[in-house]
């Protein structure tokens, strides 16, 4: 007798597989790199593995036992969740998340800023200008940086990035000011971009901040790890 598994043992392995299936296809695709940081992978991986286990434990269980009805809409919904993940994987717009999210930053301590200034990055950058203010000290000094676009009202586009501890449920966004060359079209919002420029100081609302002075800025692809910790 050819044995056949079960409708309820069938539908809960569908769901499991499924699922399986969209956390092993996320990292193996490199979704991953713009929802959670490279440390973490490996989590996702194992438990996309156990998941598929699970799924071909419970093909072969053969569980007779009736769901009830609302266990069996959650199964339904579970498995067309998956599907959808599956056949449209989610883009976030960096943009439209900072702009929900405080810019409340803080450098912490003990930190070393003895990268040159034209190696830094853009948060090296950010961490510096939040332990040392004054425009003065940076005036001048050379910049290359990259990141996206975001739009601030009531000012210029900053040139940004997101911090992450962990993935983006707890990103924080930091960004620079930009002083954008007047013969270019104003960048739009999540665009990457590369910036070469100096350092300089303006007066915004009677405060002075450090700006940066694009001289050059082309189009960059996103980065394959766009979080940075």
């Amino acid at each position: 007798m050819r044995w056949r598994p079960s409708p309820n043992s069938g539908l809960k392995a569908l769901s499991l597989g499924l699922w399986g299936v969209v956390l092993v296809q996320s990292g193996a695709s490199g979704r991953l790199d713009l929802l959670l940081r490279a440390v973490f992978h490996p989590l996702v991986w194992i438990s996309g593995g156990l998941l598929l286990v699970l799924a071909v434990l419970e093909l072969g269980s053969g569980n007779e036992a009736p769901l009830p009805p609302r266990q069996r809409l959650g199964l339904f919904a579970g498995c067309l969740a998956a599907l959808a993940v599956l056949l449209l994987p989610p883009e976030p717009s960096f943009a439209e998340l900072a702009a929900n999210r405080s810019q409340d930053f803080q450098p912490g301590p003990g930190l070393n800023f003895v990268v040159p200034p034209g190696q830094r990055s853009l948060t090296e950058w950010v961490r510096l200008l939040r332990s040392e203010p004054d425009p003065k000290l940076h005036q001048g000094d050379p910049v290359k940086i990259s990141g996206f676009v975001l739009p601030v009202p009531g000012d210029r586009p900053q040139l940004a990035r997101l911090l992450v501890r962990c993935c983006l449920v707890d990103a924080v966004p930091v960004g620079l000011p930009v002083l954008w060359p007047p013969d270019q079209p104003t960048p739009e919002a999540d665009q990457w971009l590369a910036i070469e420029g100096v350092m300089e100081n303006e007066t915004v609302a009677g405060q002075n901040r450090s700006v940066v002075r694009a001289r050059q800025v082309r189009p960059i692809p996103r980065p394959q790890r766009p979080l940075e910790p």
